[in-house]
């Protein structure tokens, strides 16, 4: 089996940004001069994947028009001789092939993932949240389907983070898988957004996921969970019932950008590794009065 398709669940409404997402996507806010979503496409690209589903919702209309051509702006680039702009714009739009899905609730992140079931088919798929950006020499979805091509199972991406934040995620419980560079674990249990003292480890679930076709009738059959909503972490823990899931602590910084701090650290690192923006916005910090 091999990872040909993604899924990106884009339906939330980013209540943790408002106002400025009041009227736009939180996925298409911007760190530095592009928006999320496309870190988390061009590390699909850059993992193979050619052909990917993004589940939307009301308002996320600013999503399909990113990555459609926009012929106006084409023509206006190319009058003014901005061809270097212009390729940017056009490999933007031919980036992937991409189908719209739409969630007319947002019912949760295992509701996207089963919306997504008629396009995916009968086979295995990636799952991308565009909260978490990880920035690596090689690209984590790209491990983690060469992972998959050795253990033809489900893989989930996780890090380390501290106990006092654990409560904020699903977490893992699983035992070292050996000859696999201490990175790779053999997942025993989830649990989601546990208390610290019933975190079973302080492995958190983050926003890569490989999942098999299996996984759609589970969550088809998954109750309700907390805030009424049908949460990924259980169709997974009834996964784990049937075949075998994996998890796999990533290589590189992740930056959670779901989160007005994480964001705004986000956008700090990122600025200071361009070769355009990082001398001068290095020397503008250190003149800050901190």
């Amino acid at each position: 089996m091999q990872i040909r398709k993604a899924v990106f669940p884009a339906a939330g409404l980013g209540t943790r940004f408002l106002p400025a997402t009041k009227a736009q996507p939180k996925e298409m806010l911007s760190l530095v001069d592009k928006p999320l979503i496309q870190y988390v496409m061009e590390e699909a690209v850059l993992s193979g994947i050619r052909n990917v589903t993004i589940i939307t919702g009301r308002g996320k209309n600013a999503i399909e028009d990113h990555f459609d051509v926009s012929y106006e702006l084409e023509q206006v680039l190319e009058k003014r001789g901005k061809t270097d702009l212009l390729d940017e714009m056009r490999r933007i739009s031919n980036m992937v092939n991409v189908t719209y899905v739409r969630q007319k609730e947002a019912l949760g992140l295992g509701h996207a993932v089963l919306m997504s079931r008629d396009s995916v088919g009968d086979e295995p798929f990636a799952v991308m949240l565009g909260d978490d950006i990880i920035d690596g020499e090689v690209p984590c979805l790209k491990r983690m389907i060469e992972l998959f091509e050795k253990l033809q199972s489900s893989i989930i991406a996780t890090c380390e983070v501290p106990m006092n934040e654990i409560s904020s995620y699903g977490v893992i419980r699983g035992t070292p898988v050996e000859g696999l560079n201490g990175r790779v674990y053999r997942v025993q249990d989830v649990v989601e957004k546990p208390k610290q003292a019933d975190a079973p480890s302080n492995l958190a679930i983050i926003g890569r996921y490989i999942l098999t076709p299996q996984i759609f009738s589970l969550l088809e059959n998954t109750k309700s969970g907390r805030g009424g909503e049908i949460q990924l972490t259980d169709g997974i823990r009834l996964l784990l019932e049937q075949q075998p899931v994996y998890a796999y602590m990533i290589e590189g910084r992740r930056h959670d950008a779901g989160d007005k701090l994480g964001f705004l650290k986000a956008t700090v690192e990122f600025a200071l590794k361009r070769t355009d923006l990082g001398s001068d916005f290095r020397t503008y910090l250190q003149s800050l009065p901190l």
